[in-house]
């Protein structure tokens, strides 16, 4: 099958897969609220971000090798520019597996969510059929696609609770058919979705300040004796 499209991501069978994919994925996030949403994706032309009524403004970042593009042009192995904890929820869309510099931005990702904040990750499974189909298609370029619980294992010393972890997709890169629940379980695809941990919060103990007594057990010249008893 020879692609019509110069990145595989703009291929047919991907398409349909990221598809797939936000349909999974959608249903956990409708519940995420907050001002702002970072989207970083691997297609070239952009992927629109699921539609989320609770969340204001999305951020949308395409990356490619080393750098990324979109809302802003930056080098990859540089941090984001952005605050600590901007951002409600993170969305990455086949993004780790199109730059060679995924502990980076997966680094990045964690320090710009926001405690409680949600981070989605889809990709390519590489324990499935599209695994050697993805390699050769891309001419080696793209990073090998890592297991996702190589991320849940990261995630969870970072601090997430893991809310999903499951494959989607066709089993076969080619087959246009919608893909069952039988089939689901040896899909071409992953999506990851974690939630990040909010900060405990350490109550101060207020210490009472003791009061002088008064010296030889007699009230000074200025103190009023009601206010002592």
């Amino acid at each position: 099958m020879r692609l019509r499209d110069s990145s595989i991501y703009d291929s047919a069978p991907v398409r349909r897969l990221l598809d797939e994919q936000t349909r999974a994925i959608t249903p956990v996030l409708q519940h995420c609220a907050g001002d702002y949403a970072l989207q970083i994706g691997a297609l070239a032309e952009g992927l629109s971000p699921p539609a989320l009524p609770l969340l204001g403004c999305w951020i949308r970042l395409q990356v490619s090798e080393d750098r990324y593009h979109g809302d802003l042009q930056a080098l990859a192995d540089e941090a984001l520019p952005f605050i600590d904890d901007a951002f409600e929820l993170v969305l990455l869309q086949h993004a780790l597996e199109a730059t060679a510099m995924s502990a980076a931005l997966l680094d990045e990702a964690v320090r710009v969510l926001a405690p409680g904040g949600l981070l989605a990750i889809t990709g390519v499974h590489p324990i499935s059929a599209w695994a050697p189909w993805f390699r050769s298609r891309s001419h080696g370029q793209q990073a090998r696609p890592r297991l996702p619980m190589g991320y849940v294992h990261d995630l969870q010393l970072a601090g997430f609770e893991i809310e999903q972890v499951r494959r989607v997709g066709c089993v076969f890169p080619g087959s246009t058919m919608a893909h069952s629940t039988a089939t689901s379980l040896l899909g071409g695809g992953y999506v990851l979705i974690a939630r990040k941990r909010r900060r405990a919060v350490t109550p101060l103990r207020i210490q009472p300040k003791p009061l002088a007594a008064p010296a030889a057990g007699r009230l000074s010249p200025s103190t009023r004796r009601t206010a002592a008893l």
